[in-house]
């Protein structure tokens, strides 16, 4: 790797995970090696990139422009190189963040396909339903369920889930089925990722908005952990048709209030350095937009 290339590749991971000693053991650097190089480049270029502290770094403006540049450097040169390999020889390592239960039977199901076409490339997962910082993290790309809340990141629409109340057959028999969204009220309802926190749950009746107050006692940001709760029979539970509709199809699991819509749940790939991605990142896109609407 040349000193510039080696200068931009430093400065970016350590800039945008805000450590010095993480950006050195992703790159195979020590924690003294990244700093002298930081300190070489400032001084090369005259001006400050990043504050330090004891607990973090920090970028000044110049570093937030330099970055910014810095990181189209990099992808350029990575297009360049995949250019001349040509199409199917992309290589390296692509970091995803995915959603548990929508990551394993959604994704993860459609990665042997994409792999096989790209044999030089590995992937690394992190399968979470925490949203994780994906810049401090590395990741290269995140499948994320629901609102996008930082607009620096580059995005991609990639599904539209309608969701449905469900429940066990078990926990309708010893409690009854709710009628109206009224009769929640008085059943446990399950707090999964989605509504984690929230007190109320609203719903469309041919164009009338309904809110109805709810209450449960399992609370959990786990989608597997919901899951899991639902079909033990503790109560009932939000979830997309995409996700639930094997254990409806078996009879596990009962759709209720089907009358009354709920707000579907928009899926994102969302990745970092602005709207251009690098070439790896925009052949999975790419590659997962193409197969989730063919199977939609």
């Amino acid at each position: 790797m040349s000193d510039r290339l080696q200068e931009l590749s430093v400065f970016v991971r350590a800039a945008e995970s805000g450590s010095f000693s993480r950006a050195g053991r992703e790159l195979g650097l020590s924690q003294p090696s990244v700093s002298r190089i930081i300190g070489e480049l400032e001084a090369r270029l005259g001006v400050k990139l990043l504050l330090r502290t004891t607990r973090r770094i920090t970028m000044t403006d110049a570093g937030e422009l330099f970055l910014d540049r810095a990181r189209e450097i990099l992808a350029e040169i990575e297009d360049a190189e995949n250019a001349a390999r040509g199409v199917d020889s992309l290589r390296g390592t692509l970091r995803l963040a995915l959603p548990v239960i929508y990551g394993m039977r959604e994704i993860i199901p459609r990665l042997p396909k994409f792999l096989a076409a790209h044999p030089m490339l590995r992937v690394e997962m992190a399968v979470t339903d925490a949203r994780q910082d994906l810049i401090a993290e590395g990741a290269d790309v995140a499948i994320r369920l629901g609102e996008l809340t930082d607009s620096a990141f580059g995005a991609r629409k990639l599904d539209t889930l309608e969701r449905m109340l469900v429940a066990s057959p078990a926990y309708l028999k010893a409690r009854g089925t709710p009628k109206t969204p009224a009769d929640l009220a008085s059943h446990d309802c399950i707090f999964g990722p989605g509504n984690y926190g929230r007190e109320s749950w609203s719903f469309t009746d041919e164009g009338t908005q309904i809110s109805v107050d709810v209450r449960g006692q399992i609370h959990t940001d786990s989608g597997p952990g919901a899951f899991a709760s639902v079909l033990a029979g503790l109560g009932i539970a939000m979830a997309s048709t995409v996700m639930c509709g094997a254990e409806v199809e078996a009879g596990l699991l009962v759709p209720i209030l089907r009358r009354y819509k709920l707000q579907p749940v928009e899926v994102h790939a969302i990745f970092p350095g602005g709207p251009r991605p690098s070439a790896k990142v925009r052949a999975l896109v790419d590659y997962l937009a193409c197969e989730i609407k063919r199977r939609n």
